[in-house]
């Protein structure tokens, strides 16, 4: 079994920035495909921002020009550094990392853009 295990989440005004971070507990394991969704109060789990082992990226509109995910492909490790935060990008971020055979997720770390 793997653990993903977030870090760097907390309270920025807006328009600072803040740098996620996530790593898996093994690092022999190949995830596909790595990334970051967040959960707002009320709202569904949204999809930010994905990233494959070869760096192709994905970003959902929202934060495109403001986020860039990387990754660090021999630690198994995933970083959203999140630039020009707004109110809106209050939430629940959650670490995701996709394997041939299934799906895992981080615990969770708060990020709250407020002044």
């Amino acid at each position: 079994q793997v653990q993903l295990m977030e870090s760097g989440g907390g309270l920025v005004q807006p328009g600072g920035s803040l740098r996620l971070s996530c790593a898996a507990s093994r690092s022999d394991f190949s995830f596909n495909v790595m990334g970051w969704y967040r959960q707002a109060p009320g709202k569904q789990r949204e999809l930010v921002a994905t990233i494959t082992t070869v760096g192709s990226t994905y970003y959902a509109d929202s934060v495109k020009g403001r986020f860039t995910v990387s990754r660090e492909n021999a630690k198994n490790a995933v970083h959203l550094q999140m630039n020009s935060l707004k109110p809106e990008d209050t939430a629940v971020y959650y670490c995701n990392a996709l394997s041939q055979w299934s799906t895992y997720w981080g615990q969770g770390t708060q990020v709250t853009v407020s002044s």
